[in-house]
């Protein structure tokens, strides 16, 4: 499968809609309780220092990221990013040229650093993609994450200087 990572457009919003409410009502991964809908996530979306997606030669979305400054002023060199992958396309290494688009892009942004704050130490597919590209594990941080069922889990921040 030829995989192009590219800027989004309005066209992609609808699919990257059902992307990422995927991934929040999943409930498993990301903080967002919310669903967007298509007003919000052209703020959303359009908010970012800069969202991807990723497309197949037919034309279809994927999955996408976005990236934008983890905190401001002296610490504004710090980037954060998110990636979410249509449950249907998972295991495909969608996400991994996900991630490494995002890192190309933040450095091309001039961010010194990529890190997330709050990877749920479950998401052993996620863990294991960022620990071959590179990313380093701050810690741990015990009961951080709230599952959807309203039991919590361990969160682990990774980080990777650019």
């Amino acid at each position: 499968m030829n995989i192009t990572i590219r800027k989004y457009t309005d066209k992609d919003i609808q699919k990257m809609i059902a992307i990422w409410n995927e991934i929040v009502e999943e409930g498993i991964a990301f903080p967002q309780e919310d669903i967007l809908d298509e007003s919000s996530a052209r703020e959303f979306f359009g908010s970012q220092s800069y969202t991807g997606v990723a497309e197949d030669e037919k034309g279809n979305i994927l999955g996408l990221y976005i990236l934008h400054p983890n905190n401001t002023g002296r610490c504004g060199h710090i980037s954060n990013a998110s990636y979410a992958v249509s449950s249907s396309e998972r295991g495909k290494h969608i996400g991994e040229k996900l991630v490494l688009d995002c890192i190309s892009k933040a450095k091309e942004l001039g961010f010194g650093v990529l890190q997330f704050n709050a990877v749920v130490a479950t998401n052993i597919h996620a863990r294991h993609l960022y620990e071959r590209i590179g990313f380093k594990q701050l810690g741990t941080i015990p009961k951080g994450f709230r599952m959807k069922d309203g039991h919590y889990e361990d969160i682990c921040p990774y980080y990777i200087e650019l």
